[in-house]
C-alpha cells in the first residue's frame, strides 16, 4: 500500500476552485475505513481522524475521549495510520485532531509523524480545553495546571510552519479572536456544540437556525482578522444535508464539517433498518 501524498498548495488550490465554481468545501470526520470509503467515493474533500470518532465506532459517545485514562494521541495516530489513511484513494486529503495538552509527547515529534503517514490537515480539537465552560471548576483546575488554549495555539502555529494545513476550531467568540489572531489558521470552523441525533446524539438546545445565526457571529471575527480564510460550520443543530444547506444559505460559510451527521447517525439508521428486517422474517410453516 501507498498512500498518496498531497502539498498544502495542491489541496488549497483544489479547496478554491471549488469555492470559485459554487461548490461547498465538504470535511467529514470518521473513524473506520469502510466510512472513510464511503466518504471519499461521496465526494469529501477532507476526511478527518480523532479519538471521538474511533470511539463512536465502538458504541460509545464522542465524549468518551475526555475519560482519563484513554490516550487521545495514540488513539489518533494509530486509527490514522492503520485504519483511514491506507483506505482511501487520494481523492480525498486527510485533517487530523491533535490533542496539543499531552504532557508525554512533543507536538514536534506528534506532527512530523503524522506528515511522514501522508497527513496534511491538522487541528487542535480532539480533545480540547474549549469544550470546558470557563466559569467551571474543571476549565479552572485544567488551566492552572498548564492545560491551555494556547497550547492549542502554539501547536497550530508549529503546525503551519511544518507545511500543513491549519484549522482554528473554537467553542465561543473570545477564544475565536484568540485562536485567529495567534495561529493565523488556514481554515476557521465554529464548533457550535455535539451534534443532536441519533442514539448517542447530545440534545443540543439550539435550533438549526440559532446555529447559524451563532456560527455567523463567530465568522464575523476570523474575517475581520484573517479575511482570506476558509470558513467552515459544524455541530449542534446541523445533523441533515438539509441542515447543511440551510446553514451554508445564512452564513458567510465556504463549506460543512460534519462528523455524527455522515458517520454515527446514517450508520445507526441503516443497521436498524436491515437488521430490523433480518429480525423480523418468518420461518416456513411445517
Amino acid at each position: 500500500m501507498i498512500v498518496k501524498r498531497f502539498t498544502k498548495e495542491e489541496v488549497l488550490g483544489r479547496l478554491r476552485k471549488k469555492i470559485a465554481d459554487s461548490k461547498p468545501v465538504f470535511v467529514a470526520a470518521c473513524g473506520t475505513g469502510l466510512v472513510a470509503k464511503c466518504l471519499e467515493k461521496a465526494g469529501a474533500d477532507f476526511i478527518v481522524t480523532f479519538s471521538g470518532a474511533r470511539l463512536r465506532n465502538n458504541g460509545w459517545g464522542t465524549m468518551s475521549q475526555w475519560w482519563p485514562i484513554l490516550d487521545s494521541n495514540q488513539q489518533v495516530m494509530d486509527n490514522t495510520a492503520h485504519d483511514i489513511i491506507t483506505s482511501l484513494k487520494g481523492q480525498a486529503a486527510v485533517l487530523t485532531c491533535v490533542q496539543a495538552n499531552d504532557p508525554l509527547r512533543d507536538m514536534y515529534m506528534v506532527l512530523d509523524y503524522l506528515k511522514r503517514v501522508g497527513v496534511i490537515g491538522i487541528s487542535h480539537v480532539g480533545p480540547s480545553i474549549g469544550y470546558y465552560e470557563k466559569e467551571s471548576l474543571m476549565y479552572r483546575v485544567l488551566t492552572q495546571a498548564g492545560i491551555t488554549l494556547e497550547n492549542e495555539i502554539e501547536m497550530l502555529k508549529l503546525a503551519k510552519e511544518m507545511g500543513f494545513i491549519t484549522f482554528g476550531m473554537p467553542f465561543d467568540l473570545k477564544d475565536a479572536e484568540k485562536i485567529m489572531k495567534g495561529a493565523m489558521p488556514d481554515a476557521f470552523c465554529f464548533h457550535a456544540g455535539t451534534t443532536k441525533g441519533g442514539l448517542m446524539g447530545f440534545d443540543t438546545p439550539y435550533t438549526i437556525e440559532e446555529t447559524a445565526q451563532r456560527t455567523e457571529e463567530a465568522n464575523q471575527v476570523a474575517l475581520k482578522i484573517k479575511p482570506d480564510v476558509l470558513i467552515l460550520a459544524h455541530g449542534a443543530a446541523l445533523e441533515t444535508p438539509e441542515d447543511g444547506q440551510y446553514i451554508l444559505d445564512h452564513t458567510s460559510c465556504h463549506g460543512i464539517w460534519t462528523g455524527s451527521a455522515t458517520e454515527r447517525i446514517p450508520i445507526e439508521r441503516a443497521i436498524l433498518e436491515t437488521a430490523g428486517q433480518f429480525a423480523n422474517l418468518t420461518l416456513k410453516q411445517s
